[in-house]
C-alpha cells in the first residue's frame, strides 16, 4: 500500500505546502485543526501529516494518545518561517534532539 502526505495549516503556511506540491487543508483555529486531524487519521491511506507547529502544540491530549497508539499517520511539526523569539529556533532544534536521542542537550 502506498501512503499519501497531507498538509494541515493556517493559510500563510498552507500556501507554502501547496507550492511544494502537498495537498493541504486550510484551518483557522486549533480546534478546527484537531477535528480535521482526527478525520485524516481515520483515512487509511494517509501516512504523513505535515502540520504547523502552533497547531501541533494545541492538539488535545486525548487525540495525542490516540495518535500515539497508531503507526500512521506520522505527524511532522513544521515551525513557522520566522521564530517569534530569538531563541525559538534553538529551542526547536534542542527539542528535536531530545526526542531523537532521548536526552536533553545543552548547546552552550
Amino acid at each position: 500500500m502506498s501512503f499519501r502526505v497531507r498538509g494541515l495549516a493556517t493559510e500563510p503556511i498552507a500556501a507554502g505546502f501547496r507550492i511544494a506540491g502537498v495537498s493541504t487543508d486550510t484551518v483557522s483555529t486549533p480546534a478546527e485543526a484537531s477535528r480535521r486531524l482526527a478525520e485524516l487519521a481515520r483515512q487509511v491511506d494517509v501516512g504523513v501529516v505535515l502540520m504547523e507547529q502552533a497547531l501541533v502544540d494545541r492538539i488535545p491530549e486525548s487525540l495525542r494518545r490516540t495518535l500515539a497508539r497508531r503507526a500512521t499517520p506520522v505527524i511532522v511539526a513544521v515551525p513557522a518561517p520566522v521564530p517569534e523569539a530569538a531563541d525559538a529556533g534553538e529551542e526547536y532544534i534542542l527539542e528535536l534532539l531530545r526526542r531523537a536521542i532521548g536526552y536533553r542537550v545543552k548547546l552552550r
